[in-house]
C-alpha cells in the first residue's frame, strides 16, 4: 500500500475534490470508499475572482462546511509541469506543495481539469448522458478494452481521454482546444478570414467556447455587414431564441465547428468508443446540438464517414461532472475503487 493509501485508510475516506476553470471553482467532499462518492448538499461554487489563490477559496469553503479533511483533489484547467499548474485563462498559480501547507492536509493531488472529465466516464449511467447520434452507448466496463475522447466548451476549450486497459483507467491530458481550426466549407473559410484578422493564428478555442461564441457573432455581423452589439454569451442564447438571424447563425457554426473537432478526436485519439460533450456550456446548448449539423459535421470525415456514424457522441447532462472525475480519481489514489454493479 503506498503513503497516500496508508493515510487515507487511517483518516476515512473523506476528500474534498474541486474542479477549477477560467471562471468558477466548485467544491465538494466526496466519501471515496461508496459507490456515489459526491456527499449530497456538499457542492459549492465560487468565482475565482472572490479570492487571491486556491488555497484561500478552499479554506472558506471547508469552514463554510465545517470540515476538516487529509487529502484533497483538484481539477484544475491548465496544464500541470510538476508541482505547479497555471490556469489558462485566469492568472492563479498554483502549487501542489504550497496548498497543502496553506490547507494543513496531509495530501494533495493535482489534475488537469478535462482528465477529470475523463475519469468521470467511469461513473457515468445512462441517466447521466444524452446521445446525439450514433450507435448506442456501452457504459463503462473496467474489464473490456476502451478508447475515449472528452471535449467541452466552456470559459476556454477542453480536450482529453481515457484509454481502459487490463482494468486499469490512463487518462490522456491534452492542451487539444489550442490546436489549429481546420474549415471545412467555403462558408468556414470566410469566417476563418474574419478570425485571422483580429487574431492571426485561430485555434479551435477561438470558435468553440464561451468567448468564441462571442467571436462567431461578431464575425457573422461582420460578413453581413452589420455593426455587432456587444454581447454576453447567454445574451447571445437568448436572442437567437427571440428570433435574432445573426445570433441563431452563430450558434449554427458553433455547434458545426463543434461537431467537426469532435469528429477528429476520434480520428487523432482512435476514440472509436466514443467522444463525449462536457463542459458548462454543454447542458445550455443542448437543443441546439441535437437540431444542429454537429451529427452530419462529426460523421463528415471523407474515407472514414462510415466509420465515424457507428460511433456515439455523448452530452454529458450530470451537473457535476468534473467533481465526480476528481472523486474517480481520489479513489484510485487514496482508496480501491468502490464496487461496481
Amino acid at each position: 500500500m503506498n503513503n497516500a493509501a496508508a493515510l487515507a485508510r487511517r483518516a476515512g475516506t473523506r476528500v474534498l475534490v474541486s474542479d477549477i476553470g477560467g471562471t468558477n471553482a466548485r467544491f465538494g467532499l466526496a466519501d471515496v470508499g461508496s459507490r456515489g462518492m459526491l456527499l449530497d448538499g456538499s457542492i459549492r461554487e465560487f468565482p475565482v475572482a472572490a479570492f487571491p489563490s486556491l488555497s484561500e477559496a478552499a479554506a472558506s469553503y471547508l469552514d463554510m462546511q465545517h470540515e476538516r479533511v487529509d487529502a484533497a483533489v483538484f481539477a484544475v484547467a491548465g496544464r500541470i509541469l510538476g508541482d505547479e499548474v497555471r490556469i489558462t485563462n485566469h492568472p492563479w498559480v498554483i502549487s501542489r506543495e504550497r496548498t497543502q501547507r496553506a490547507l494543513g492536509v496531509a495530501h494533495v493531488a493535482l489534475l488537469n481539469d478535462f482528465a477529470a472529465q475523463a475519469m468521470a466516464i467511469t461513473c457515468l449511467e445512462r441517466d447521466d448522458v444524452v446521445a446525439i447520434g450514433g450507435r448506442d452507448w456501452r457504459p463503462f466496463d473496467a474489464r473490456m478494452p476502451r478508447t475515449y475522447a472528452v471535449i467541452g466548451p466552456g470559459t476556454g476549450l477542453g480536450v482529453g481521454g481515457l484509454m481502459v486497459r487490463n482494468g486499469r483507467c490512463h487518462t490522456l491530458e491534452t492542451e487539444g482546444g489550442h490546436a489549429g481550426f481546420a474549415p471545412v466549407t467555403v462558408a468556414d473559410l470566410r469566417l476563418l478570414e474574419c478570425l485571422i484578422g483580429r487574431f492571426g493564428r485561430v485555434s479551435c478555442e477561438r470558435l468553440v467556447s464561451g468567448p468564441g461564441l462571442v467571436n462567431l457573432y461578431s464575425a457573422v455581423c461582420e460578413i453581413h455587414g452589420r455593426a455587432a452589439d456587444v454581447l454576453e454569451p447567454s445574451a447571445i442564447t437568448a436572442r437567437a431564441a427571440a428570433g435574432d438571424a445573426d445570433c441563431q447563425q452563430a450558434i449554427e457554426v458553433f455547434c458545426e465547428a463543434f461537431g467537426s473537432m469532435a469528429g477528429d478526436l476520434v480520428l487523432t485519439h482512435g476514440a472509436w468508443d466514443g467522444v463525449f460533450l462536457a463542459g458548462g456550456l454543454v447542458p445550455k446548448l443542448l437543443p441546439a446540438l441535437q437540431a444542429s449539423s454537429f451529427r452530419a459535421r462529426f460523421e463528415s470525415k471523407g474515407r472514414f464517414s462510415s466509420a465515424l456514424a457507428d460511433v456515439p457522441s455523448l452530452a454529458i447532462v450530470h451537473p457535476s461532472s468534473g467533481l465526480l472525475g476528481a472523486a474517480a480519481h481520489a479513489a484510485e489514489l487514496f482508496h480501491s475503487p468502490p464496487a461496481r454493479g
